[in-house]
Order: C-alpha cells, then structure tokens, then sequence
C-alpha cells in the first residue's frame, strides 16, 4: 500500500512556494568543478556555478546548446560525482504520460476484477487503484525514490506542448497529482537536467521553472583539454592538431557543424589508426568520421588542401 509519508490525500493541504532543499551536496563552486574534473567532465565556471545553484536552490536546470556538446553528459557526470542513480527520460514526438509518469496494469486489474466479481463494486474499486496495480514510469519513478537522484529529461524540445505541460508540476513542486491515490510528493529533492537542442521554442511556463545554461562548442584551450582526458592514449600534438583542425572546420558553412563527441571519435580513431601527426592526406581519409554528410565533406577536404598548399 501507499506509505503516508509522501502521499496527500485529496483534502490535505497542498504546499506552495519554493521546494525546500535537502542538505548540500557540493561546499562551494569550485568543488563542483574539481568533483566534475574526477569524473572526466570538463567543467567551466559558469557550468560549475548552475550546478551548484540548481542544488542549493533545489531548481531544475534547462540546458540548451547544439547537439554533441555535452549536455546530456553533464548529467551523467554530475550523477557518477554525487553517486546518485541517474533516472532519464528520452523524449520524442508522440511521448504521452502512460510513459513518461504512470499508468495503471489494466490486465492485472481485469483479472482482479474478475476474481473479485462476488465483491461490492466500492471495495474492489479502492482495492484495483493502489499501489499494487500502479506502474511508475520515470518521472514518478524519480519522485518516489527514496534515494539520491539524478533525473535527466533529455531533448525536450522534442515532445509536444500537451506532454511539456505534464512536467510543470514536478518542476515547481517535486510533487505528482494521480487523480486516484492523491499527491505524490518527492520525499528528497532530486537534481533535474533538461536537454534541448533548440528545435524548437520551448514554453515560457517551462522557462521560468529552471535555471538555464547554454553549453556552445568550447574554445581552443578547453576543447584540447577534453580530447586529452577522455582519449586515452592521445599525446598532446596530436590533440591540439585535433582540437584546432575542428575548429577551423566550425567556421565553414558546413550542413552539420562537427560535435565534441565526433571530435573524440575522430581523435579516437586516428589513436587506433596509429597516427602521431595529422596531414592533409590523412585528415581527408577520416573526415567521414568527423562529418556525416557528403557535401559537408567535400567542402571540409577542399579547405584543407587550400592549407596544405598556403604550407
């Protein structure tokens, strides 16, 4: 049966207001950078600063940014750093609340009904709507748990108005309302990542339930820093001609601007390939590693060899 701890019947008082954060699970700003930095995530400070808010205010963090840029990473990482079990709901067009909140065993509560076909409609009815015949899906599944959470929302930006909707309540009050049993109400405060890669406007309802953060492809530094700690073998040359040839390519008109994570699958495999040293030559066989179109290809093998022959 439900636990009353964190169920409100009907005619219980609804709280309001800011959610009440548990205690901190970070000391400061930089302890958030240097904890991300032990698990291989590559914090900058204004990364490290919404992650220390986003816990001392209990708020929801709305990360957009283009794809490949390590949002969905940050929540990951931020669950492996805190040892939290990390919850996530993949979003895509036609995702409804049977699968992103509840929804009930029909077929168990048919055979139920069926056994209990003797008994008064009123006792079968409260016995069919309980916990027993409930199947929590990841958003109520986050709110339930009695353990530390991460719970990532990843892309969105991909669902309908009608499904963002559903998310407005756990946003603002870590509470889910089922008509049947009461309010659900979270009984510790779980840290809650949105993805979004910007295709389309989110709701401006859904906005100003989060903090934002815009995670952009990193600068030169940052970048080499990354293809260093995440490819394990790579020497440091070879990661700087990585990170500064993919940030040439960013400044072409290319169809698909090459992501962090298809910069370290291209560092990746010239690491496997053996190579020391990127020329032109060898840079063009791999492109297809880096790029997934064939226009975009072209284009990025032209503008090398216009810099092997200014070389």
């Amino acid at each position: 049966m439900t636990s009353p701890a964190n169920v409100a019947r009907e005619n219980d008082t609804i709280t309001t207001g800011f959610p009440v954060a548990g205690e901190p699970r970070f000391e400061s700003i930089d302890a958030v950078r240097q904890g991300l930095a032990s698990v291989d995530y590559l914090a900058d400070e204004g990364i490290a600063g919404v992650v220390y808010l986003a816990d001392r205010l209990a708020k929801p963090v709305l990360v957009e940014g283009p794809a490949g840029t390590g949002k969905t990473e940050l929540a990951k990482s931020v669950a492996r750093l805190t040892g939290s079990r990390l919850i996530r709901l993949q979003c895509y067009e036609g995702l409804d609340e049977s699968k992103a909140l509840y929804e009930w065993n029909y077929k168990k509560q048919l055979l139920r009904i069926q056994a209990g076909a003797d008994q008064a409609w009123q006792e079968l009815e409260e016995d069919i709507f309980s916990e027993e015949f409930l199947l929590a899906r990841p958003l109520l599944e986050a709110i339930r748990s009695p353990d530390p959470v991460v719970l990532l929302i990843d892309e969105v930006d991909r669902v309908e108005l009608e499904t963002e909707a559903l998310l407005l309540e756990i946003l603002s009050e870590y509470q889910v309302s089922i008509p049947e049993l009461g309010t659900v109400r979270a009984t510790q405060i779980p840290l809650v990542f949105l993805t979004s890669n910007n295709t389309r406007e989110l709701s401006e309802a859904l906005k100003r339930r989060c903090l934002y953060l815009h995670i952009d492809y990193p600068q030169l530094d940052r970048e080499r820093a990354i293809i260093e700690t995440r490819v394990p073998g790579i020497s440091a040359a070879l990661a700087d001609q990585v990170a500064r040839i993919v940030r040439s390519l960013r400044t072409l008109e290319l169809k698909k601007l090459p992501s962090v994570s298809e910069t370290l699958d291209w560092a990746r495999t010239l690491v496997v390939l053996g190579v020391e040293s990127i020329d032109a030559e060898r840079a063009r066989e791999t492109l297809n590693i880096l790029l997934k179109y064939q226009t975009d290809i072209d284009r990025a093998a032209k503008e090398l060899a216009g810099v092997e022959r200014t070389d």
